[in-house]
């Protein structure tokens, strides 16, 4: 693992140092830009810059072309969890070991920081000049679909109205497809396209992100129970407290993690099928089935 974790050092501190960089340019000095830092520089593990990334890499490109891309998408992830948190919401407290947005600060503050972080994304993309106006377009495109109402956005609508019921499988991943699935699929989709993999390639690696999401989600669920709340960075059991369906719900800790298993192996033979098995990738599916936090 020791070329994921140069990987993951490495891009990581990038993506943090633009992340930082892109707030202060764009915006005033005050109360809002220090809410946006405050959710952005609270931590995470950069899991979807880093999966773009990783996938320009795997594909044998230059991943520098891709940091303007993975810092929007970081910034639409961010701005989702700050308003997920909200007492509307999942009204959580904290958030990565620190109060969250709104604890912070108010909710008035919370709601705007997070509306200036999704609306600064596009227009990183558009400053971008790595980047050509075709694949502007793309990745603007490609993006607004997988956060918002056909994306990530319905996630949470279907999310909370399905709260005090017990969901068959299928309608749980459904909604996790969208929640959480969506912009991890969407980092794949564009790294894959920068790298400008061929169609049958997308196609295959559209299908390893797919598979990634739900195990990513299922792995979430299952630290929910068993993990450790001062690495996971929140209080333990908010799932049930909130009396969402889960995996470990439906199936069981050790029918979560069978679930888990299965979609790590459909991951891998995609990754095979599209030709960069033995990558960054690879490595990358194995260590987010086990991630402690």
């Amino acid at each position: 693992m020791e070329s994921l974790n140069n990987f993951l050092g490495t891009y990581k501190s990038t993506v943090n140092t633009a992340l930082e960089n892109y707030i202060l340019t764009h915006t005033n000095d005050g109360r809002l830009r220090n809410a946006m830092l405050y959710s952005v520089k609270a931590g995470g593990k950069r899991l979807r810059p880093i999966l773009l990334l990783a996938t320009m890499e795997a594909f044998q490109k230059d991943p520098e072309k891709g940091i303007a891309s993975a810092c929007a998408l970081e910034m639409i992830h961010t701005y989702s969890l700050i308003h997920d948190d909200l007492p509307s919401m999942d009204n959580d407290d904290y958030r990565r070991g620190q109060p969250t947005n709104h604890r912070e600060f108010d909710e008035a503050t919370a709601i705007l920081a997070g509306d200036a972080l999704l609306t600064l994304s596009f227009k990183v993309i558009t400053e971008d000049e790595r980047l050509t106006n075709e694949e502007k377009v793309f990745i603007i495109n490609k993006l607004s679909t997988a956060s918002g109402p056909r994306g990530m956005v319905d996630g949470q609508m279907q999310d909370m109205l399905s709260e005090n019921q017990t969901l068959a499988l299928n309608k749980l991943e459904a909604i996790h497809k969208d929640k959480t699935g969506a912009l991890l699929k969407f980092a794949v989709l564009a790294g894959a396209f920068l790298a400008k993999a061929d169609t049958r390639q997308i196609a295959e690696m559209t299908k390893m992100a797919e598979a990634l999401g739900l195990l990513f989600q299922i792995q979430d669920d299952i630290l929910d129970v068993v993990g450790d709340a001062e690495a996971v960075g929140k209080p333990i059991g908010s799932d049930a407290g909130n009396f969402k369906s889960t995996y470990p719900q439906l199936l069981g800790i050790e029918g979560a993690v069978s679930q888990k298993n299965y979609y790590a192996d459909i991951s891998l033979a995609s990754l095979e099928e599209a030709g960069v098995n033995g990558t960054v990738l690879s490595e990358l599916i194995a260590y987010l089935s086990r991630r402690d936090r």
